[in-house]
């Protein structure tokens, strides 16, 4: 019983670190796979099957190779140097990725519970810092709270649309989308989101003992991303193509649910928003005291200070640049993940 809790943390952590603002608003899954009609659902089975397969493969890795963070991942896929670069990119998106979903905790502060938009931030980062002191396991357990109610939302979401008129639109929409964009989309959202995580999956990896833990772990978390993201498209494909012109697209549908669902859809972006930021926060701390002897609580508040004022100028024309950067990399970096033979560097008396 132990055993299967843990598992269930490590699949809800998975899932909690891949599940961001962008897919709690419907906005990702529409435009990687609801908008390429029919062919979305066979391009959700493939981003699963990635999710089940590399995000198990790099918790496995950062345990056999006693990973201390994603930086030390890196290196063993691509070197020294590569490596090092390639961590510094990823630190420069998840500084900027963070600063954005930070702006969007105090937008949902201004827009739903009518308060300030700084008081959104403050009480993101103070709540953040004070997490952060006990560490990997107070991520295990937030997530063990935030999932278990994404995933009821997903159920509420799927309930709902079954009883709508047009509920088997999503194996019937067709799309004029060129076929290489449709096949690329689901290899870029996976690579992207999975080279990303891997701020939270590494030293998550390196500090679970149980590799059999790790392991069912992973497939029950890539297995929840695919169903959250199926359940998306489902809901979204019904109310197709009218639903591209909201900003949140599961927003609308859930805001035509009721209250009690419009009120668990509201805490969820935040929750999500806050649980994702954590983590993150907690990834590039562990990456950057390899490199600066200073006080782990003193980097904390000197990233959590750095992404507060990027929220304030905004950061889209950085992104615009970095996206398409990381996006080319992300693939790179999941294609070194598939080639490396994991079982070459296995510890023969490791626990298992």
């Amino acid at each position: 019983m132990k055993q299967a809790f843990r598992v269930l943390q490590i699949a809800f952590t998975y899932i909690g670190t891949v599940v961001g603002a962008g897919f709690a608003t419907g906005q990702e899954i529409l435009q990687f796979f609801t908008q390429f009609g029919k062919w979305a659902t066979i391009t959700i089975g493939l981003s699963t099957i990635l999710f089940v397969w590399l995000g198990t493969k790099m918790m496995l890795i950062a345990h056999d190779t006693e990973s201390r963070s994603y930086e030390d991942l890196n290196k063993h896929l691509f070197g020294q140097q590569a490596g090092k670069w390639i961590t510094w990119v990823t630190l420069l998106v998840l500084i900027g990725v963070n600063s954005v979903m930070l702006a969007g905790a105090g937008s949902v502060f201004v827009e739903h519970l009518g308060m300030h938009y700084q008081t959104g931030l403050l009480i993101t980062l103070v709540g953040t810092y004070l997490l952060l002191g006990r560490g990997i396991q107070a991520i295990l357990q937030m997530n063990s709270i935030v999932v278990p109610m994404m995933l009821l939302l997903s159920l509420l979401m799927i309930v709902s649309t079954i009883h709508h008129p047009a509920a088997t639109r999503f194996i019937t929409l067709t799309t004029d989308a060129n076929p290489v964009r449709v096949w690329l989309s689901p290899l870029l959202y996976s690579s992207f989101n999975l080279a990303l995580a891997q701020a939270v999956l590494v030293p998550l990896g390196s500090q679970i003992r149980d590799r059999n833990v790790l392991k069912w772990g992973g497939i029950v978390g890539g297995v929840g991303v695919g169903f959250m993201l199926m359940a998306a498209h489902f809901a979204m494909s019904a109310y197709m193509p009218g639903i591209t012109q909201f900003e949140i697209p599961m927003g609308s549908i859930a805001f035509q649910l009721g209250w009690v669902v419009q009120s668990i859809y509201v805490s969820l972006i935040f929750m999500e928003i806050f649980s994702t930021f954590v983590a993150d926060i907690y990834g590039m701390t562990l990456q950057l005291k390899q490199h600066v002897q200073v006080p782990p609580k003193l980097l904390i508040l000197t990233i959590m200070l750095l992404c507060y004022l990027l929220s304030q100028l905004g950061f889209s024309s950085l992104l615009s640049v970095l996206y398409p950067i990381f996006g080319c990399l992300a693939l790179v970096w999941a294609t070194k993940l598939i080639m490396n033979h994991w079982g070459s560097f296995r510890k023969t008396g490791k626990n298992q």
